[in-house]
């Protein structure tokens, strides 16, 4: 039983790792780690509070309030005993309310939601952010992985082709000038191919410390799954949505403002011992209601300017949304002639592709025979290894440019 759990065990955490190198593995991990993102949780935590303290301030407030003061008057000195009284002694329990309009309550409930909405939208877009840097850096990484492959099987053709053409050599079909320019063209080969694995390993090292994953292994990456969204209108984009709520918010804070200065009335209701021991002291014991009123009349037209400040909020909230609009058309369109042009330009270069790779393929055949120049091999190696970093890098560039206009097609 315990061999079963142990195999079990070690099954699930190949399967874990396996699923952490995937782009959607290392998306799920950023998000995870992202402390932005655990904030904005904590805030619609910290609204929850806030609703749960507005409900409670409805209750009845009970207060215990304990007031003791003794004037003493000696020889004739002291405070004017019709004011002290000489001894005041208080032991209460007040019980207060506030009396609330319903339509307040509704404002400030609203309010919470909408700063909630606030709060998810955020976070959607931090997600959309951290999905676009990630699956950048993934692209980056796996360009990288592939400029090692690529540069490994060149190696592999090109120490396969040395060990014949020390052969020829040895029997003078080629010089030995012709096979050291080879060994040179070889040994660079080596040393790219060096670098190209350094590279791929800074590069992943990268994307794991953007992803908060603290592994320092070297591995293969899958393919990145990026594929082309059908795009949205920007209003109907996170973008565009988060103005809305804005709008929302100011709205409210507007009503807000003409609630604070409407009346306010609060109920209190007391009981206890209150006395100043002059007569009959222990009969006062006894109880008070009452009813407080607060009406603003006047305070210097600071009503006036708080509207003010809100309507200059409102003027820059529009700023921005019409300055997106037009961001978010001319950006899309910019980055689709940009994929539009660079796909063409792979399939112009694929075309040609298939012209080196036939040259290459004689000069292989001819090195057997002895009947290529050297400078013409290695020049055809040469342009073959332009020809496929160049394919390489604008495929890298195509898939970057898919991962920008997905990052404009959440909604």
């Amino acid at each position: 039983m315990k061999l079963f759990l142990a195999i079990l065990s070690s099954l699930y955490s190949i399967l874990a790792a396996a699923q952490q190198h995937t782009l959607r593995g290392y998306i799920e991990s950023a998000k995870e780690n992202s402390p932005l993102l655990k904030e904005y949780s904590n805030a619609k935590l910290l609204n929850a509070l806030d609703s749960l303290r507005i409900r409670a301030a409805l209750l009845p407030q009970v207060t215990g309030v304990s007031s003791n003061n003794y004037a003493p008057v000696i020889a004739g000195w002291g405070y004017d005993y019709a004011i002290t009284n000489g001894v005041n002694f208080s032991q209460l329990i007040t019980v207060s309310k506030e009396i609330v309009p319903k339509t307040l309550l509704a404002n400030q409930f609203e309010l919470l939601r909408l700063l909630n909405d606030s709060l998810a939208l955020a976070g959607k877009v931090t997600e959309l952010d951290l999905t676009k840097s990630i699956t950048a850096q993934y692209i980056n990484a796996y360009g990288s992985q592939q400029q090692v492959n690529f540069n490994q099987e060149l190696l592999t053709l090109l120490r396969n082709e040395e060990v014949v053409l020390k052969q020829l050599t040895e029997k003078a079909v080629y010089r030995q000038t012709d096979y050291l320019s080879f060994l040179v063209t070889l040994q660079q080969q080596e040393i790219q191919h060096t670098q190209a694995k350094l590279q791929y390993q800074a590069d992943l090292l990268t994307l794991n410390y953007l992803s908060g994953i603290e592994d320092t292994s070297v591995y293969a990456l899958e393919p990145p799954p990026v594929q082309l969204s059908v795009l949205p209108e920007a209003e109907n984009t996170v973008f565009y949505e988060k103005f809305r709520v804005d709008s929302m918010i100011l709205r409210n804070t507007d009503a807000l403002i003409d609630f604070t200065y409407k009346p306010k009335i609060k109920a209190f209701a007391d009981g206890g011992y209150l006395t100043t021991f002059s007569e009959q002291y222990y009969k006062n014991f006894g109880t008070s209601v009452g009813l407080n009123v607060t009406i603003p009349i006047y305070d210097g037209k600071q009503r006036k300017l708080q509207h003010d400040k809100i309507k200059i909020q409102e003027r820059t909230r529009l700023g921005y949304r019409d300055f997106f609009r037009k961001q978010y058309n001319q950006q899309v369109a910019q980055l689709s002639l940009q994929l539009k042009s660079t796909q063409d330009l792979i399939a112009q270069m694929s075309s040609q592709m298939r012209y080196v790779e036939t040259l290459i393929d004689a000069n292989h055949k001819l090195l057997q025979t002895g009947e290529v120049k050297m400078t013409d091999y290695i020049l055809a190696i040469s342009n073959y290894l332009n020809a496929k970093n160049s394919i390489r890098i604008n495929n890298i560039n195509r898939l970057q440019l898919i991962n920008q206009i997905n990052y404009w097609n959440a909604k």
